[in-house]
């Protein structure tokens, strides 16, 4: 199910965003368009006057929105590769920072992440950001107050058992793999010893991944540290080499991580043997934190492209597990039975339904990528139905939305459009399940990806559930909105037919 923002709530939210744009820059705001969002609740937007293009945040943390900011200030001041924060409300819960474009580091080396092969450009553009991360660490933490770090200011132990237990309470029991909690505490208290060794006095970002890196004119920088404290190095190595669907190659992981270190050199004294030993801990470390969210975004909070990301996950705890990690050598065992686990070793022509994706999406961002390594389905352009959202009075709602729905039915424009694409639709999906395929993506776009395409993949979503009862997941991209349809039985299906 979908909770709705209530009307006044999304009002109010507008209004602060449109009130600082123009104080801060003297100029009627002319479009305000909503950006995708990822695992996080706060809502980013662009917002275009005459001469000027800002993001503003609006983020329900007002702590983490005051940390992120104060991070933000010290860093820019010191020339570092990260958003400038140009204004904020008094209460921080709304701000606004430079615009940097809509290239991540993640999309910008997609062909590598598919093949496994980077092109020397993305390779470049991975060498400068390895480059970079030393400053940000060893330079941003000089003189930074940590006390502004929310919500610790410091990797300490109580750390290390949130995201052990994290991932312990929402993926290895979401399994239903049997262990012995007390031997898997045990080792929990041996890991946290070794990780602790490493204590330096050097900012830790703790989400340094390829989606947290804008690229703007030939160059990386840095995004959304607001979980950032003072911490070891290693960590970000680990989470930035070793990100599920990074698909790096252990060579460039190696280069890579020479190219970090000569960086780093330059800034303090380096053991580089310590560094490479502690280094193996921390990439098992991240790799349980990060199966550990995961499962909470996956499992619990039903957001399925994190669910998606589990088995290059689980590919790349196979690999790490070949390091030796005596030390706590319950916690190893039970991980080798986790990744050889029936439901993780799955190959994609064993899915004894056929999943289809429905996504709704805006032109002006483009088409959503099909990841299913498929590449094809349908992509259906409502642009040329009726419009609710040239009246003001709609601007704040969605297809989703009773008043909305009415004006597209009323208008019957979008009716007939959905009669034929359905008829389309229903053959491949009924031609789909006789030959066995297991993937089928379904797309509706319009300008902003709010009304009328929304409106399309909600239907569509519910025509193609209730019609042949095969598993769908619906995504609104723009929307940052997602719900899962199971596919039915074979006994209720065959009653249907």
């Amino acid at each position: 199910m979908y909770l709705c923002i209530n009307e006044n709530l999304q009002i109010q939210l507008m209004t602060q965003i449109e009130i600082l744009f123009e104080q801060y820059t003297h100029e009627k705001l002319l479009t305000l368009t909503e950006l995708t969002a990822s695992g996080s609740p706060r809502r980013y937007f662009r917002l275009v006057g005459e001469k000027s293009s800002l993001i503003g945040v609006a983020g329900t943390s007002i702590e983490e929105n005051k940390a992120f900011i104060a991070m933000s200030k010290y860093f820019h001041s010191l020339g570092l590769a990260v958003p400038q924060v140009l204004a904020e409300t008094a209460d921080c819960q709304y701000y606004l920072q430079n615009d940097l474009g809509d290239t991540i580091l993640f999309d910008f080396m997609a062909e590598g992440r598919k093949t496994g092969i980077f092109s020397e450009t993305e390779k470049e553009m991975l060498q400068k950001t390895m480059l970079k991360l030393p400053l940000i660490q060893v330079l941003g933490a000089k003189g930074f107050d940590f006390s502004l770090c929310y919500p610790q200011p410091e990797f300490n132990e109580r750390s290390v058992f949130w995201d052990l237990n994290y991932f312990k309470y929402n993926f290895l029991k979401t399994t239903g793999l049997d262990f012995q909690e007390n031997r898997l505490e045990d080792d929990f208290v041996r890991f946290s010893q070794i990780l602790l060794q490493s204590k330096t006095d050097s900012f830790m970002y703790r989400d340094f991944q390829s989606r947290n890196v804008m690229i703007k004119d030939g160059e990386p920088y840095f995004i959304d540290f607001q979980g950032g404290r003072k911490g070891p190095l290693a960590y970000d190595v680990a989470s930035f080499l070793w990100q599920a669907k990074a698909n790096f190659s252990k060579e460039l992981r190696e280069e890579l991580i020479e190219v970090y270190l000569h960086s780093l050199k330059t800034l303090i004294p380096v053991d580089e043997a310590e560094f490479h030993q502690q280094l193996n801990h921390f990439v098992l470390f991240r790799s349980l934190q990060v199966l550990g969210a995961y499962g909470f975004r996956g499992y619990f909070e039903k957001k399925t492209h994190f669910l998606q990301s589990i088995p290059f996950a689980m590919e790349n705890l196979k690999q790490i597990l070949k390091t030796d990690f005596s030390a706590y050598p319950y916690l190893v065992e039970k991980l080798r039975q986790m990744t050889e686990l029936e439901q993780f070793n799955k190959k994609p022509d064993e899915r004894k339904t056929l999943l289809v994706k429905v996504y709704s999406f805006s032109y002006r961002i483009g088409i959503p990528e099909d990841n299913s390594g498929n590449g094809g389905g349908f992509v259906f352009d409502c642009r040329a139905v009726n419009n609710p959202g040239k009246y003001e009075r709609y601007a704040h709602f969605t297809g989703l939305d009773e008043s909305v729905k009415q004006f597209l039915e009323e208008d019957g424009e979008i009716l007939h459009f959905l009669e034929h694409s359905f008829e389309l639709i229903d053959a491949s999906v009924k031609r789909y399940k006789d030959r066995g395929f297991t993937n089928l993506m379904i797309s509706f776009g319009c300008t902003g990806g709010q009304h009328r395409s929304v409106y399309s993949a909600q239907k569509a979503a519910e025509h193609i559930s209730s019609t042949f009862g095969v598993e769908v997941q619906l995504i609104h991209r723009e929307q940052n909105k997602e719900e899962s349809f199971a596919a039915l039985s074979d006994d209720i299906n065959s009653l249907r037919s």
